[in-house]
């Protein structure tokens, strides 16, 4: 996977409740991050991911984002979700590799080393929120560590990748045994650099590209205050 490193990744998904909820719409998204330059696409559900497929041959980070119960954990929660995003021939899934138990009751370590047994030759991105979790998935198995849940768990509830000058992302760099893709409030262009100089091996960008609603209300805000 040489071709990411050092380029940016554009997640494009839309969630049920959000105005861009399409698989043609996501297709159409990703094709505009290709010709921009994006060098990958982070996508969820096999629906976006097939018509992504259609519109662009760039590398894809499959997730499929899928709520049981009341567990936390919901992104690429189980084999289920696994399993079919394999089918689909996606080149990196990534998956919650956070300390919290899946909805089958199973920890993260054993989810991690079940996938890589299972398909050995899959790339696995580990999403994760703590330093102790990051080196976790390097020792498990899991080929990339990504910072896209730190701020998204109860143990690290209000904290922001992006704040102390990326305090947080430099630690995973300094200590993680794969390459570390830089996730989360990563939201203008010189951030996305700066991560990049700090050792990630790239950026996934979301909300500041393909959320027209957030995007708009920033502009909303800064004139309404």
């Amino acid at each position: 996977m040489k071709s990411i490193e050092g380029g940016l990744i554009v997640s494009c998904q839309a969630l049920e409740h959000e105005p861009l909820h399409s698989s043609f719409i996501m297709g159409k998204m990703a094709l505009a991050a290709k010709q921009s330059g994006a060098v990958g696409i982070r996508c969820n559900t096999v629906a976006d991911i097939r018509e992504i497929k259609k519109n662009v041959d760039l590398p894809l980070i499959g997730i499929i984002k899928q709520n049981y119960g009341e567990c936390n954990v919901y992104i690429t929660p189980t084999m289920k979700e696994v399993a079919a995003l394999v089918d689909e021939g996606v080149d990196i899934i990534a998956v919650d590799a956070t300390d919290r138990l899946r909805p089958d009751g199973k920890t993260t370590e054993q989810f991690i080393k079940e996938i890589k047994s299972t398909y050995p030759k899959q790339l696995i991105m580990a999403d994760i929120a703590t330093l102790d979790e990051a080196i976790n998935a390097g020792v498990w198995g899991c080929d990339y560590v990504g910072t896209t849940l730190h701020g998204y768990t109860e143990a690290t509830a209000g904290c922001n990748v992006a704040e102390n000058d990326f305090q947080f992302l430099r630690e995973v760099v300094a200590n993680s045994t794969v390459p570390v893709i830089a996730e989360g409030k990563v939201d203008t262009p010189e951030k996305a650099r700066q991560v990049l100089a700090l050792g990630a091996c790239c950026v996934v960008v979301g909300g500041a590209i393909t959320r027209p609603q957030e995007i708009a209300k920033r502009f909303v805000d800064a004139i309404s205050n």
